[in-house]
């Protein structure tokens, strides 16, 4: 009976730790490309809320045999069971200080933002840019992919930025939740995308659409704020007064490990871009309008430079600029119906991202 409590209660020191943090983070075999699929999730969420008392039920099942073997027992079975703690302290200290992603992708500490300069107009560093009532701000992507996400007021109004390098999502949303601005940290991953929890009621929000998909609150979703992504020199040509958010002194060695990032040529397996038409991490341009969802080849978009296109009945043109970052997708005016010109959601994602949380997602196919 002593050996069985005593491996019972290692297991449950040690497998719910690792779970916990495998199911929410790129290990081999952990993430998966199916959309609806939270099950992992799920249980992740579960084994977070209720480690204590794992951790409590396992070291209350292993003290008895522990006293017994290290007083009574031979040498050989005391270092057994040393060896056994000693795993279970490893873990322990693996996936709650070295594997946690918060542990690993740490929050800004120096947030400065600097006016647009003349030499920005010559920059290709992507941006995410974000405009409340007049207020422009640039977020490069250098920064904010490593720290996933950066807390900001525009215009006097709060804004949470955000950005997933492995799914080359980058999305603004409001963090204002019953009624209350929130902070956010970053907990993990879902199909690959960054994964928040919120300070106070503690639920999980996938990064890429602000859905929240555990905890109290599953079921809501952030508002999302209107967003663009381009280089650096064309919001410095479309804002010239705008501001750009500056490297944290601290983090500048954890920034040069996205280097490559903004073209597609990191060496990362996670973040590079296939330079294949439709494979897992080809990019492509999403476009949502009216509940359609289409996704543009990039390669297509390269070749073409400008696209015009049929999505829930309306006419819409992509265009995509010179610096081959920028672009703009644009409902076409009528006159006739009362409609006017208008910007439309659009993004540069990975395909595998696209079609995961856009499954009904349909492919353009431009004459040949």
């Amino acid at each position: 009976m002593r050996p069985q409590l005593f491996l019972t209660g290692i297991l449950l020191l040690v497998v719910p730790e690792f779970l916990r943090v495998y199911f929410i983070m790129p290990f081999p075999g952990s993430q998966q490309d199916v959309p609806g699929d939270a099950r992992q999730v799920e249980i992740a969420y579960w084994l977070h809320n209720h480690i204590w008392w794992l951790r409590m039920i396992g070291l209350a099942l292993i003290a008895g045999p522990t006293v017994h073997y290290l007083r009574f027992d031979g040498w050989g079975k005391r270092i057994t069971v040393a060896l056994a703690l000693l795993l279970s302290v490893a873990v322990a200290y693996a996936f709650n200080f070295r594997f946690m992603a918060d542990k690993m992708f740490l929050e800004l500490t120096e947030k400065v933002l600097r006016p647009v300069s003349p030499i920005d107009g010559a920059s290709d560093a992507l941006v995410l840019v974000v405009e409340r009532q007049g207020d422009a701000r640039a977020f490069p992507v250098s920064i904010i992919g490593y720290h996933h996400q950066v807390s900001d007021t525009i215009a006097h109004e709060p804004v949470l930025i955000t950005y997933c390098t492995v799914c080359r999502t980058g999305r603004a949303f409001s963090p204002v939740i019953e009624g209350e601005a929130d902070r956010f940290r970053l907990v993990g991953m879902d199909h690959f995308n960054a994964m928040f929890e919120d300070s106070r009621t503690k639920s999980w929000w996938r990064q890429v659409s602000g859905e929240c998909i555990a905890g109290p609150l599953k079921g809501g979703r952030l508002v999302e704020l209107p967003s663009s992504q381009m280089s650096l020199g064309e919001f410095a040509r479309r804002h010239p007064s705008g501001k750009v958010l500056q490297p944290d002194p601290h983090f500048l060695a954890k920034y040069q490990g996205l280097e490559g990032f903004d073209d597609g040529t990191i060496t990362s397996t996670l973040e590079q871009r296939d330079t294949a038409s439709w494979q897992r991490k080809s990019w492509v341009l999403g476009v949502l309008h009216k509940g359609a969802a289409r996704a543009y080849d990039w390669n297509d978009l390269l070749a073409l430079r400008t696209v015009s296109d049929t999505l829930a009945n309306d006419t819409i043109f992509i265009n995509l600029k010179a610096d081959n970052a920028s672009f703009e997708v644009i409902r076409e005016a009528d006159r006739h119906a009362g409609i006017t010109p208008e910007h439309i959601r659009a993004y540069q994602e990975f395909w595998h991202s696209w079609r995961t949380f856009q499954p009904s997602t349909t492919r353009y196919q431009p004459a040949r």
